[in-house]
């Protein structure tokens, strides 16, 4: 929550010795700097921990990053599919030997089923035809506990699977995270872009993805300052981070993490809250497709705050 700060200048008002002195001029208001307001020990550590447990419960749900089993590519042509070992995706035990084929043609994908095959699309009956890549609930297609759809990155085409059922998600075991620390709730400043910019972002596919950057994030840890290059998801809601640091691998995910940070105040303003600092999908599954961080946004110092590394990962 972002307070506004007035400071008031009062006026002083003096007794004439004789004649009545003019009133006196109103009193000026001068607006501050609008800042961003820091909460207390006790209500950062609450509200961290309430903002973990609601990222937690996303991650664990069916359809969470901890269900997914499967990523194929599409070829152009013909892609068979189903648990027989000698179609091109092979899809787990329990389904059927032959489940159908998707036939790629460019950018536009068509499934043919084997006869029998109780396949649904949106939650309805589907026999087959033209699949459409929003990744939105009308797109997914169900098969006994597996869903699965397709997903477009760049020039690739694939078939995301994912399983409530899947071992990862049955055998979360939490996330181990530093403790909360107002040190690492860091207000900075941004400094916009002068000209609409594109950030090159590298992905875990060996692709570069080109993301609208409004600017730079400046901040100071120990009096040394720093600069992180966020992209835009929407052009009204927060900025999105994606930084590497010293604690990678060894004591944080290896490959970066994410972070959400507010847009600024009027005057620049920002707050870098680093106990919010999560795990990309990646450090969860080989399924995912996860956004690496720039060499700009990795950073030279140990960012001790927000998840360590989970498992092996």
């Amino acid at each position: 929550m972002r307070i506004a700060r007035l400071i008031t200048l009062s006026g002083l008002a003096f007794a004439a010795p004789a004649l009545a002195a003019p009133p006196a001029k109103p009193a000026m208001t001068k607006p501050a700097e609008s800042k961003p307001t820091a909460p207390t020990a006790s209500s950062l550590e609450a509200e961290t921990r309430a903002w973990h447990q609601k990222r937690i419960a996303n991650l664990t749900s069916e359809e969470g990053w901890l269900s997914l089993v499967g990523l194929h590519w599409l070829n152009d042509g013909d892609n068979r599919f189903g648990s027989a070992a000698d179609n091109d995706f092979v899809f787990p035990e329990g389904t059927p030997a032959r489940i159908g084929t998707f036939t790629r043609k460019g950018n536009q994908v068509t499934l043919t089923l084997q006869p029998g095959v109780p396949l649904t699309r949106g939650g309805k009956p589907f026999t087959g035809g033209a699949l459409g890549t929003s990744e939105g609930p009308e797109d997914v297609l169900s098969l006994g506990t597996l869903r699965f759809y397709l997903i477009q990155r760049g020039e690739k085409m694939g078939l995301r699977v994912k399983d409530p059922e899947a071992p990862a998600r049955k055998q979360f075991h939490g996330i181990p995270t530093w403790p909360v620390s107002a040190a690492w709730r860091i207000e900075g400043r941004f400094e916009p872009a002068t000209t609409p910019r594109k950030l090159p972002v590298p992905t875990v596919l060996g692709t570069v993805e080109e993301m609208n950057s409004p600017g730079t994030l400046v901040f100071q840890v120990n009096g040394q300052e720093y600069r992180l290059d966020p992209v835009l998801e929407s052009d009204s809601g927060p900025f999105f981070v994606i930084f590497g640091d010293q604690t990678n691998r060894n004591d944080s995910y290896g490959a970066g993490r994410f972070l959400y940070v507010d847009q600024p105040t009027k005057d620049g303003r920002v707050v870098l809250d680093f106990n919010r600092a999560y795990n990309p999908p990646c450090a969860f599954s080989p399924h995912a497709t996860c956004p690496l961080p720039p060499a700009q946004n990795k950073l030279k110092l140990r960012v001790e705050a927000g998840e360590k590394r989970y498992g092996a990962h």
